[in-house]
């Protein structure tokens, strides 16, 4: 998606790098490294970035340190969109005849930002006819990845609504809290 609207290489490899490290400042020299671009088209973009509000620009000492600016009125778009372009959220997009039919697929917010998840939370939820090995082998990739557990479940539609319609707790935390729909529509999701 970032490749569709942004014709510049090096702001789209400095956008992952961010959004996939949310919370993380990182220094030009580092940048450039993690990039593998030259330096002067990197600083060129950090200061685009930075005037455009998506980057936040800090001088400490003799170094220039750069993060995401989480007022920048389209930050949670910019995680919805990376979210669906990487990892997990491409790899079920990518391979979604394969998984059978499923009807809805999201990510919990948390999981999107790459925050710690406390265990009780579901990373993802994928609601339809799945099949199962296929599932497993993204989610088992991702895992090794990340270097962490990935919390999913998986429900036929039937369960999910009855579910709803019960406000079963578990469910409406689903729906009331912070998404990425993967598949499916978000309306229809929360629609009674």
């Amino acid at each position: 998606m970032f490749d569709d609207l942004i014709t510049s290489k090096t702001r789209i490899k400095i956008l992952h790098l961010f959004l996939g490290h949310i919370e993380e400042m990182f220094h030009v020299r580092e940048i450039v490294r993690r990039v593998d671009e030259e330096i002067n088209a990197v600083r060129r973009e950090l200061m685009l970035l930075d005037k455009k509000g998506i980057l936040n620009r800090e001088a400490r000492a003799n170094r220039v340190y750069y993060s995401l600016d989480t007022t920048y009125p389209f930050y949670f778009d910019l995680i919805k969109i990376y979210a669906k372009e990487s990892g997990l959220g491409r790899d079920i997009i990518k391979n979604r005849a394969k998984l059978g039919r499923i009807k809805y697929a999201m990510l919990s917010g948390d999981f999107a930002r790459n925050l710690p998840n406390n265990g009780e939370s579901v990373d993802l939820l994928v609601v339809g006819v799945v099949v199962l090995p296929e599932l497993s082998l993204i989610i088992k990739k991702e895992e090794e990845l990340k270097k962490r557990e990935i919390n999913y479940t998986i429900m036929n539609e039937d369960e999910f609504v009855f579910r709803k319609a019960r406000r079963d707790p578990f469910i409406a935390s689903i729906i009331y809290g912070s998404r990425v729909m993967l598949i499916g529509d978000e309306e229809s999701l929360v629609k009674e």
